[in-house]
């Protein structure tokens, strides 16, 4: 199941991070420096998949192991995240489709396939890095890696 934008009034208006970073020049060096937006949230991210795989998830759809979404308590269903490992800096964007993460100690639960893409390994639980992104124009404007299934 392809992942859909929404779009006009079903995107709420938040924070646009990952363009929305500002420059300002260092008058005494003559160099530019970058100042990171601030982020949404940092915490612990865990992944769920196969056991879940087909159920019906909080927006009605049937949980896709294999596509980029994630669950979180409190954004609007189909609001669009960037997340970032902090670990090893690798980033994924994520659509939320779901309700979660049960423990509390969890900020947001991804995907089989963003969990992959973010290389998290071990107990499945990563420290992240989250920030509200506009959601894509076309869902064609973002490449995932599936594998042959």
């Amino acid at each position: 199941m392809a992942a859909s934008a929404p779009t006009g009034d079903d995107y709420p208006t938040m924070v646009e991070t990952v363009a929305s970073t500002s420059q300002k020049s260092a008058q005494t060096t003559g160099t530019t420096t970058t100042k990171s937006s601030k982020p949404y949230a940092i915490g612990n991210a865990s992944w769920y998949g196969k056991d879940f795989d087909g159920k019906p998830t909080a927006s009605g759809e049937p949980y896709d192991m294999y596509e980029l979404t994630a669950a979180h308590r409190t954004l609007p269903l189909g609001s669009w995240v960037k997340v970032t490992n902090l670990r090893n800096r690798r980033w994924v964007l994520v659509r939320i489709n779901d309700r979660g993460p049960v423990p509390v100690e969890r900020i947001i639960d991804l995907s089989y396939s963003a969990a992959h893409i973010l290389n998290m390994s071990g107990r499945g639980i990563a420290k992240v890095r989250l920030d509200l992104v506009k959601a894509p124009e076309q869902t064609s404007d973002i490449a995932m890696l599936m594998p042959l299934r």
